[in-house]
């Protein structure tokens, strides 16, 4: 399934002002810098392609009855052909297949390695791990210790700060409560300015808020509708077509007021754009409880895990330090994001490796430097007797897979005798030899072998 990427109006307007400055015209209007930004404005940039969206065409016919294609980025070399049109335009006629990525599987998977428990007997309904969903409690730490409010960070689909004001307000208890907020917080327009005020005003409770799809048709037989128009009832509302289809609207109205459905849950659907199935929150929900339920009783374990994982960037020179230290550069990312609309996936991501590595220290764990003896290639390794963590060489910046591969295949034929032997043998550039230099993981060796001759 294709995308296509447009030119945002802050561009625009630097390419109208670029064009006067090309031209060498010092005075113009504002109104002809407008003119100029507003025709460039959402024309297309490039295109690309869904994440996980493969476009599946029947066989006896051809991608080009629905849809011209486009390449990714405009790469007509590229093996991926990709839709024209968004999907949203065919749902009605072809089939999509959301292949997502495997991150929360690979992760359960190193759990179950590095702890030896079967993620299929972790219940579902331990109180601590719950706990994490609205304090700190389990954790043993304070709102000032890792600048949060509840534990869910880290925690797969609750882990945002957008889910995790929707956990602070909905306050849920049980299993129950979290399918409905994680239906909540993937449908369109179904909490922000819909569910949302409904529990805040009083008028229901999270239980009685419509979270995911399939509880308006429940709802709505419970309320005594015909089962075939409660079916149907869902299927318009969980496409957003009260919005888009308004002229159909009014005769699914008439039948809820038949079977007496109260005007506020017929308000909430009206205003609904997207649905997420239940059995789909279902499944985030049974993920999230097994990592979390590590999280609190497998701390370390969950750490080494959670970095190997789910992170990419990393910052080893900060997250060696005390937890003043982190939690100062933790405040400091934090605020750049805040300032800045614009701000780099990079520092956002940094910002939610640091987050972790400060939540970490503050339970009284740490992380040991690289070490050239010891160190994996790409994961974090438990080091229980030091209630520490050991990083791979691929933390350290410009160090690629293949080359921290390459240290730990060579350190297993033999070890390293000295700097220049490390050096030659592991094949890393020279800035990356000075980074682990100046990070320390060097001290140990001498600068070159040393021959001693006997007299």
């Amino acid at each position: 399934a294709g995308t296509i990427s447009t030119v945002a109006e802050k561009t625009a307007f630097g390419y109208a002002k670029g064009y006067f400055e090309d031209k060498n015209i010092v005075e113009y209007r504002e109104a002809d810098l407008r003119r100029l930004a507003v025709g460039c404005s959402d024309v297309k940039r490039t295109t690309g392609q869904h994440p996980a969206g493969i476009v599946v065409i029947p066989e006896d016919m051809d991608v080009y009855d629905f849809t011209p294609i486009q390449y990714p980025a405009d790469e007509i070399n590229s093996n991926w052909k990709t839709t024209h049109f968004p999907f949203s335009s065919m749902h009605d006629e072809v089939l999509k297949l959301d292949i997502l990525g495997h991150l929360d599987p690979m992760a359960v998977k190193m759990l179950k390695d590095l702890t030896g428990i079967e993620p299929e007997t972790i219940p579902m309904n331990d109180p601590e791990v719950l706990s994490l969903f609205t304090s700190l409690k389990a954790l043993n730490v304070s709102e000032y210790d890792i600048l949060n409010t509840i534990g869910t960070s880290g925690v797969p689909e609750f882990g945002t700060n957008f889910v995790k004001g929707v956990l602070l307000q909905a306050k849920p208890v049980k299993f129950s409560d979290l399918v409905q907020i994680s239906g909540l917080t993937h449908g369109k327009d179904v909490w922000e300015d819909n569910a949302c005020s409904l529990i805040e005003n009083g008028t229901c409770t999270l239980t009685d808020v419509i979270g995911c799809r399939d509880d308006i048709m429940t709802d709505l037989i419970r309320y005594g509708m015909d089962k075939k128009d409660a079916f149907d009832t869902m299927e318009f509302v969980r496409k957003g077509k009260p919005t888009t289809n308004p002229e159909k609207w009014p005769k699914f109205v008439e039948k809820m007021r038949e079977s007496n459905v109260p005007e506020w849950y017929i308000e909430s659907c009206h205003k609904i754009k997207y649905m997420f199935p239940k059995a789909h929150a279902v499944a985030y929900v049974v993920m999230a409880l097994r990592v979390a339920w590590f999280k609190v009783h497998y701390p370390l374990q969950y750490y080494a895990a959670f970095f190997s994982v789910r992170c990419d960037k990393f910052e080893l020179a900060t997250m060696i330090q005390n937890a003043a230290f982190i939690r100062d550069r933790v405040q400091e990312l934090r605020e750049m994001i805040r300032g800045d609309k614009d701000i780099s996936n990079t520092v956002i991501d940094l910002f939610d490796t640091l987050e972790l590595a400060l939540e970490m220290n503050a339970r009284g764990y740490k992380f040991r430097n690289i070490s050239i003896e010891e160190s994996d290639a790409i994961n974090f390794k438990v080091d229980e007797e030091n209630k520490a963590l050991i990083p791979p060489f691929i933390v350290v910046d410009g160090l690629g897979e293949t080359v921290a591969k390459k240290i730990v295949e060579e350190r297993n034929i033999q070890a390293y005798t000295s700097r220049t032997d490390f050096q030659e043998r592991s094949g890393i550039n020279k800035t990356t030899f000075e980074t682990l230099r100046k990070l320390g993981c060097l001290d140990y060796l001498d600068e070159e072998n040393q021959l001693t001759f006997g007299f």
